[in-house]
């Protein structure tokens, strides 16, 4: 394996040799750089954690998004992909199988960058589409867990052996602004999963002006969001039967836990989602039985909850596919094409940024 840490390398990457049996893969295919130096690194989990304080300090408690995902949350929410009421992973799967053939013709040779590239399912479905095609092969996934990264990039290796992976270990923010010009005809920066129904009005702006500097003129942005659709069937799929749901969100309060020292009680909170229909948006609560003090010793935070207070855990916003693609097209980011499933249910959108002489 070609690592290149750079001179701001802070970790080494995690040995999955016992995952990845064969021992044959041309591992010169595979570079992961570490784009936070030391510094950086430290300045990035101090940010997360004054986050945590800043939260649950406001009037109407929060807690970011990104403490779902440590390994026990990771494993919840694969269970939940395949949850029978979880029709999103489902949905965004069956248009990349009907799409990604025109995706691959519309792009032509394309590098893919995607953000946040988990187990890098529906990758695979465009990869085989620009491979049938006869298009060169390279992948740029981003993403601050370097062992999922490269256990990821070792099983794709695997499987596609003119595929070249660049793996980026950096937060989103960070990498966007680092790509250097890519190596084929074009590049294509994904974004899918629905991932953009966790960031509020302001921040959803902030990262399209992000995506925009990111891309050279000509190059492209893929998209996957959730659509809306009637109250039942959004609340089921935060609600389920079996208490996958409800299990990922409490298993938040265990990660910080063993993260800052605390002393959140499980069993007097309860999971509480309910669709805000007039914004559109799933809001997945923690809810307090009871009067209680927690604290976070390594933050120095004593927290008081009345009963029925509620920690506002994670918003997943619905989208209009018309009025985001109008959105999307006053910042820059010129819709080509949009596809949805029969239900209607979910969304899929390729968008360009122009070229500087196109009308």
């Amino acid at each position: 394996m070609q690592v290149t840490p750079t001179s701001n390398s802070v970790s080494a990457v995690t040995d999955t040799r016992d995952r990845h049996p064969d021992h044959s893969l041309d591992l010169t295919r595979l570079e992961i750089d570490y784009l936070l130096n030391p510094v950086e690194a430290n300045q990035a989990e101090l940010e997360a954690a004054q986050d945590v304080v800043n939260g649950l300090r406001q009037p109407q408690k929060t807690l970011p998004p990104r403490y779902f995902y440590d390994d026990r949350g990771s494993e919840l929410f694969e269970q939940i992909c395949n949850l029978p009421e979880y029709y999103l992973t489902r949905s965004e799967t069956a248009i990349f199988n009907t799409c990604a053939e025109a995706i691959a013709q519309i792009t032509g040779a394309c590098e893919l960058v995607e953000l946040g590239s988990g187990s890098a399912t529906k990758t695979r479905i465009l990869l085989n589409a620009y491979q049938a095609q006869g298009h060169p092969l390279r992948y740029l996934p981003i993403d601050v867990s370097a062992g999922i990264l490269e256990s990821s990039a070792r099983d794709l290796l695997a499987d596609y052996p003119s595929l070249t992976v660049q793996g980026l270990v950096s937060t989103y923010q960070l990498a966007l602004e680092r790509l250097v010009p890519a190596q084929l005809p074009t590049r294509m920066i994904c974004f899918i999963g629905s991932t953009l129904g966790n960031l509020d009005p302001h921040a959803c702006d902030r990262f399209f002006s992000q995506i925009t500097r990111a891309l050279q003129p000509g190059e492209y942005f893929l998209l996957g969001v959730d659509l809306q659709k009637p109250k039942e069937v959004l609340e089921a799929a935060y609600n389920d039967n079996q208490g996958v749901t409800a299990e990922f969100n409490l298993n938040m309060l265990r990660h910080l836990n063993r993260r800052f020292d605390g002393n959140f009680d499980l069993t007097q909170f309860e999971h509480w989602s309910v669709y805000n229909e007039s914004q559109h948006q799933i809001e997945m609560r923690l809810r307090s039985l009871t009067a209680q003090q927690v604290e976070l010793r390594a933050l120095d935070l004593q927290v008081e909850f009345r009963p029925g207070e509620t920690i506002l855990s994670e918003i997943s916003r619905k989208f209009d596919l018309d009025v985001l693609q109008h959105d999307l097209k006053t910042r820059g980011l010129v819709p080509i094409q949009s596809w949805t499933d029969p239900n209607h249910w979910f969304g899929v959108l390729l968008c360009q940024l122009p070229l500087k002489d196109a009308a």
